[in-house]
């Protein structure tokens, strides 16, 4: 079967799935991420400070999600996610060093509007145990 990448527009049907992606947490990555996207931010790197906090440990950055779910979206679309893909999301809850996130999309509505083309999509980020911490959408436009 072929790829989302391999498809046209038109072979591309509605309540298609995309390839998940799973990342795993950890309070290294936390770090990392932290001194890359230049926010120290405690409640992300100090766990000391984040356990006095009502997450009573660290979380990770929520700017973190959105990369993983761009990096979903950048395997199947990487020209048209480039060029104009759009996201909109909201963040349900906080992922924590230790949980395994599963990045996940289905194609929800295509649009055709004179000569351009859309794809929209569901998309949302689980924990391990099924727990949803991000959802929203995201759209391609194909032309």
């Amino acid at each position: 079967m072929a790829s989302l990448k391999d498809k046209t527009w038109e072979e591309i049907r509605v309540d298609e799935t995309m390839p998940p992606v799973e990342k795993q947490i950890t309070q290294e990555i936390i770090n990392a991420y932290a001194v890359a996207s230049e926010d120290p931010n405690p409640l992300h790197t100090d766990p000391e400070f984040a356990k006095k906090t009502p997450f009573k440990g660290t979380i990770a950055h929520g700017t973190m999600y959105l990369a993983y779910i761009s990096e979903m979206m950048m395997k199947w679309f990487p020209n048209l996610w480039l060029t104009g893909g759009e996201m909109e999301v909201s963040f349900l809850a906080p992922a924590r060093p230790g949980d395994t996130l599963l990045v996940s999309g289905v194609v929800v509505e295509k649009r055709l509007e004179k000569d351009t083309k859309e794809i929209s999509f569901s998309v949302d980020v689980q924990t391990g145990d099924s727990k949803k911490i991000v959802a929203g959408k995201a759209k391609v436009v194909c032309g």
